[in-house]
C-alpha cells in the first residue's frame, strides 16, 4: 500500500546514485531479469521483508550483492575506514500488546468495535506505552484540509482540542468539489499522512479516516493489514507534533451509522465537505480506546550504492525505493501468513537494481 508505506520511504529505502550517461553504459533493461528479480525478492523465503526481522538481513544483503554485481560502489556508512553498503537508520517501533479495546458511544449505548473489522487503529506513534481514552467526542471536519494558498480551510477556527476528527480520504475536488487540488491527481493534502499531521497541528486527540476504495485507491484489506501491524516511524524529537494520540481508519458503513445517529447522512456530509464554506459538524458519537503498546527504538538499514559520473561528477541523481513490506502477520482466507509485497515494493527495488 503506497499510502501506508510512506512511513518508510525515507527510513528503509534502497538508494542507487548515478548519472544517466554512466547508466547508459550498463546496457539495456531486461524484462526477463526484472521479472526474475521481483519473484526472488517477493518469494516466501524473504518472509515479507519485515524491518527489524531476520528477513531484513537477508533482504539488504541480497540488494547489496545485486548492486555489487552491477558494478556499483558502496555508498553507506563508514566502517573501519571504508564505505559499507549499509546506512543505519534508527526507527521508532510500536505495536499493540493485544488488540485494543474500542467502543463507539452511539445513541446512549457503547457499541464494541473490533480491530480490523469496523476500525483499524494504529499503535501509538507518539512514544507512549499505551492509550486510555474515554468517550472522546467525534467531529466531522470534511477532508481535514487547511491550505491557505488554495483558499481552503475545513476548520474555520474551531477548536479541535479534546476531540477526534473524522475525515474523508483524498482531496476536496477528487469528485468534483469546489477546491483547486488537481482533480483526480492527489495532492499531499489528500493523503492520510497529511490528515494525521494536521490533526496533530490542530491539537486533536485523534483522526479517523473514512475508507472508500476509489478515493483511497485500495481496498479495506490493505487498510486493515497496514494499520493493525507493527508500526514504524523515523525517530522524532517531538513525535506529538506529527502524530495525534489516535490514528486510524473506519469503514464507510460505520461512518454511515455515525452520521445517521447525528441526524444526517454520509452523502449529505460528503456533499457539504466539497464546498469552500464547509464548517466542522459535531457528531452525536464518541470513541473510547484502551490498549497497551510495545514501544522501542530499533535500528533498520538503507542500502546505498554509488555510481560516479564522468560528464557531471559534481551532480547527483538519486533513485530510491523502499525494500520493506509487512512481514509475517495474521493469516488470510487461505491461511497464508506471509505478506509478500511483490508490488509494494519489490517492483521498486527491482527497478533500482536493474
Amino acid at each position: 500500500m503506497t499510502a501506508f508505506r510512506f512511513r518508510l520511504l525515507a527510513a528503509s529505502a534502497i538508494t542507487l546514485i548515478a548519472i544517466p550517461a554512466a547508466a547508459q553504459q550498463m546496457g539495456p533493461f531486461d524484462p526477463a531479469r526484472l521479472s526474475a528479480t521481483d519473484k526472488t525478492i517477493s518469494d516466501d523465503s524473504f518472509e515479507g521483508r519485515g524491518p527489524a526481522t531476520r528477513a531484513e538481513t537477508k533482504t539488504i544483503n541480497y540488494i547489496a550483492d545485486a548492486f555489487k554485481a552491477a558494478g556499483v560502489q558502496p555508498g553507506g556508512d563508514m566502517v573501519n575506514g571504508q564505505r559499507s553498503w549499509f546506512q543505519n537508520v534508527p526507527l521508532l517501533q510500536s505495536s499493540w500488546v493485544t488488540a485494543p479495546k474500542m467502543t463507539l458511544g452511539l445513541n446512549g449505548k457503547d457499541v464494541s468495535l473490533t480491530q480490523g473489522e469496523q476500525i483499524a487503529a494504529r499503535a501509538p506513534m507518539t512514544g507512549v506505552k499505551g492509550l486510555d481514552l474515554s468517550h472522546i467526542p467525534l467531529v466531522f471536519v470534511g477532508y481535514g484540509v487547511k491550505a491557505p494558498e488554495r483558499s481552503w480551510d475545513d476548520f474555520k477556527g474551531q477548536d479541535m482540542h479534546g476531540k477526534i476528527m473524522v475525515v474523508l480520504v483524498n482531496d476536496p475536488d477528487f469528485e468534483g468539489g469546489e477546491g483547486d487540488f488537481g482533480g483526480k491527481a492527489m495532492t499531499y493534502y489528500g493523503r492520510w499522512t497529511y490528515k494525521y499531521e494536521e490533526g496533530a497541528r490542530q491539537g486533536a486527540d485523534g483522526v479517523l479516516v473514512i475508507h472508500e476504495t476509489e478515493p483511497a485507491s485500495y481496498g479495506w484489506n490493505t487498510v486493515k493489514n497496514s494499520n493493525t501491524n507493527t508500526m514504524f516511524d523515523i525517530v522524532r524529537q517531538d513525535p506529538a507534533a506529527k502524530h495525534p494520540p489516535v490514528e486510524g481508519w473506519i469503514q464507510k458503513s460505520l461512518a454511515e451509522q455515525i452520521f445517521a445517529a447525528s441526524g444526517t447522512s454520509f452523502e449529505a456530509m460528503k456533499a457539504a465537505a466539497k464546498k469552500k464554506d464547509f464548517k466542522p459538524v459535531p457528531l452525536k458519537a464518541s470513541l473510547s480506546l484502551n490498549g497497551g503498546a510495545n514501544v522501542e527504538v530499533i535500528t533498520s538499514h538503507n542500502v546505498v550504492g554509488w555510481l560516479p559520473g564522468k560528464t557531471h561528477p559534481d551532480e547527483t541523481v538519486i533513485y530510491s525505493a523502499h525494500w520493506d513490506h509487512l512481514g509475517i502477520g495474521k493469516p488470510d482466507d487461505t491461511g497464508d501468513t506471509i505478506y509478500n509485497g511483490a508490488l509494494d515494493n519489490a517492483t521498486g527495488m527491482t527497478s533500482c537494481i536493474e
